[in-house]
C-alpha cells in the first residue's frame, strides 16, 4: 500500500475516534439536562464514529497497511445550551468533511484508485452527517425550550445501523 495513502488514513482513523469521544463527552453534557432523546441521539454518535473508524482499520488491513493508534486532545465537556452543542458538532462534522476530501486528493494524486473508491462511502456519509445536523439545528431553533421535549421524544427512537460492506 501507497505509505503517503497509509498515513493519511491513519491520520483519518484517528480522527474518527476523537470525533466519538468528542459526541460521548457532548451525550454526557446532554444528561445534564436529562435529555433522554439526545443522550440517545448522540450514544448512537459515538456509535458511528467507533465504526466509521473501524472501517478505516478493516481497510488498511485489508490491503496490508499498518494501523497505528495516536492519542489525541481531551474533548469540550462543557456547553450554554443544547443549540451551543449542535451548532458545533455541524462545525466538527465539515472539519471532518474537509479531512474526506483531502484525503480523496491525496488517493487520487497518488493513484491509489482502491482507496479512492472506498473513500467514496466516507464523502456520500458526511453529507448526511451534515445534514442531520442542519435539520436538528433548525428544529430546535423552530420549538425553542416549550417543543425541546417533543424533539427529544424524536431522538429517542434513533438506532444504530451498523456499516454493512459496500
Amino acid at each position: 500500500m501507497n505509505k503517503k495513502v497509509e498515513q493519511a488514513i491513519n491520520t483519518q482513523l484517528n480522527f474518527e475516534i476523537e470525533s466519538a469521544f468528542v459526541y460521548m463527552a457532548m451525550k454526557n453534557y446532554l444528561e445534564t439536562l436529562s435529555l433522554d432523546g439526545f443522550v440517545n441521539w448522540f450514544d448512537i454518535q459515538f456509535q458511528e464514529e467507533m465504526a466509521h473508524a473501524q472501517k478505516f482499520m478493516n481497510y488498511l488491513n485489508d490491503r496490508g497497511g499498518r494501523v497505528e493508534i495516536l492519542g489525541f486532545p481531551n474533548p469540550r465537556n462543557e456547553f450554554a445550551s443544547v443549540l451551543e452543542v449542535l451548532e458545533t458538532s455541524l462545525a466538527h462534522e465539515k472539519e471532518v468533511t474537509r479531512r474526506i476530501h483531502a484525503l480523496v486528493k491525496t488517493a487520487t494524486e497518488e493513484n491509489d484508485y482502491p482507496t479512492v473508491a472506498m473513500l467514496q462511502w466516507y464523502v456520500n456519509e458526511q453529507v448526511e452527517e451534515e445534514n442531520n445536523f442542519t435539520r436538528l439545528i433548525e428544529k430546535v431553533k423552530l420549538v425553542k425550550d416549550a417543543g425541546l421535549y417533543m424533539l427529544d421524544k424524536e431522538l429517542a427512537t434513533r438506532v444504530f445501523v451498523p456499516i454493512t460492506a459496500a
